[in-house]
């Protein structure tokens, strides 16, 4: 068992890059092509040298995975070097555009490396690139390849094993949220960066957003005075959940190209089933953090950023269904955070499908709330508006005192040059944020209110919440 004890308006528009996924991934296949404006990397008058660019390699080539890739083609300052999956190609893949529902894509390594190669083609003017290598195994290409960063997409239960090995090898890390699967593997990562020195990324990309600036600048200006509650309110996922409260009893053949044993990686072993594999693993305990990990470090960063949090000292939920295999669809959590900073106590209520918050009474009838609610000793906020339009006009804005951010890929590789550390480094802010849902899923397995330790990494009162803490590797595997 791995364990470490002690550890610690308008619609604004965004600087941030983002690109259709729905031009993107509808063209990812064996033989992928893009029509992407060549712009010349050899080093040319106004253009980066090759041996001044920052390599990268990315693990895991599902739908998130080829995202992540299509944002970092389009950065001049970038190479990329190397793709890796378990799966050689196959379909089957989410989309990952709530806009597109429940679309489905082809992924692998294969796709994404014929995309890598046919993209530097174009950009380089010449028929044919072969500078990408494909790997199965993450463990092979960071044996081999020396590239400068890694961007890690693999399914929640492999992020932290990932994430560790590229640490130890030196590598700056962007990793999709959230961090890690259990709070024992985000503080090992955690300190295992802030040891290395490494840049580093969490993927919850709307942290980088003008929206997320403007919530801290109106906090920040006293527009609603003190701020005592906040409520996030998530309706159903577009996605299906799991057939029934176990596991499939069917045992299909793990399709041709798919390594099913390191998929599993420190997971215990189960037969494959498509139950699991493409995407709907996040349900599922043994591999998911559910759909408060799914969308907590999203939702949540700028809650914490604005309000300078840091450790809750209780939370609860709760769920009109559990079971020992899957995540609940419809729960509600609230986590308790002290007075801090010049800052009152909060109380932050997380409403899944199922529960909603209340209504504010300063809003108009007929108009739907918006999350996250933030309610102050003057005011009441949705988002980044205040409630009613009449306040919000009268208002106006706050004063502009926050940096914009270039995006988060750019963050990121900025960070990675040299310059100041990401907006969702883990150790300044990412691992901390990472907590906090996977808090409230250790809450809705006990089924009462705990109150947690955070700076000892402990439950106070209930020692059974504690095994929830850390998870057991099956043999082989190790953080």
């Amino acid at each position: 068992m791995n364990r470490l004890k002690n550890q610690a308006g308008q619609q604004p528009q965004s600087n941030a890059v983002h690109l259709s996924r729905r031009k993107f991934l509808g063209t990812i296949g064996a033989a992928a092509t893009l029509a992407i404006v060549p712009r010349s990397v050899l080093g040319g008058q106004g253009q980066i040298a090759p041996s001044n660019k920052t390599t990268v390699a990315c693990i895991g080539m599902g739908g998130q995975g080829h995202v992540d890739l299509f944002n970092l083609l389009q950065l001049d300052e970038v190479q990329v070097v190397a793709v890796c999956d378990v799966n050689r190609e196959g379909a089957g893949y989410i989309s990952w555009d709530w806009m597109e529902g429940k679309e489905q894509k082809f992924g692998g390594r294969e796709p994404a490396r014929h995309l890598v190669d046919e993209h530097y083609a174009k950009q380089r003017g010449v028929g044919k690139f072969e500078g990408c290598r494909a790997y199965a195994d993450y463990r092979e290409l960071l044996e081999k390849e020396d590239a400068d960063g890694v961007v890690i997409a693999t399914p929640d239960h492999t992020h932290a094993v990932i994430t560790m090995a590229a640490i130890r090898k030196r590598k700056h890390v962007y990793c999709e949220k959230p961090l890690a699967y259990t709070v024992g593997e985000v503080r090992q990562v955690t300190e295992a960066a802030r040891r290395a020195g490494v840049a580093t990324q969490l993927g919850n990309q709307g942290q980088a957003s003008e929206e997320a600036r403007l919530v801290q600048e109106m906090i920040l200006d006293d527009a609603i005075g003190p701020v005592r509650q906040v409520h996030v309110a998530l309706g159903p996922r577009f996605w299906d959940p799991p057939i029934g409260p176990g596991r499939p009893s069917e045992t299909p053949p793990v399709p041709e190209g798919l390594d099913w044993d390191l998929w599993l990686g420190p997971a215990p072993v189960r037969p494959y089933h498509p139950a699991y594999h493409p995407w709907r693993w996040r349900d599922w305990r043994d591999f998911g953090t559910g759909p408060l990990g799914d969308m907590g470090c999203h939702v949540l960063s700028t809650v914490f950023k604005a309000l300078k949090l840091r450790y809750p000292i209780s939370v609860e939920a709760v769920c009109t269904e559990i079971g020992p295999e899957i995540y609940p669809r419809n729960f509600k959590v609230d986590f308790e955070f002290p007075a801090r900073d010049g800052m009152p106590p909060v109380m932050l209520t997380w409403h899944d499908n199922g529960f909603a918050p209340p209504r504010p009474a300063e809003l108009e009838p007929g108009r739907s709330i918006q999350s996250p609610l933030y309610i102050g000793d003057k005011g009441t906020m949705m988002n980044y508006l205040l409630i009613p339009e009449s306040k919000r006009k009268a208002y106006g804005s706050a004063p502009k005192v926050l940096p914009r951010s270039p995006g988060p890929y750019r963050e990121w590789i900025h960070a990675c040059r040299g310059g100041e550390p990401a907006g969702s480094d883990f150790v300044r802010h990412s691992g901390l944020l990472t907590e906090t849902p996977l808090l409230g899923n250790i809450a809705m397995r006990i089924g009462k209110k705990l109150l947690w330790d955070g700076p000892n990494m402990k439950f106070t009162h209930d020692q059974s919440a504690d095994q929830y803490l850390y998870r057991e590797y099956r043999k082989g595997w190790i953080l």
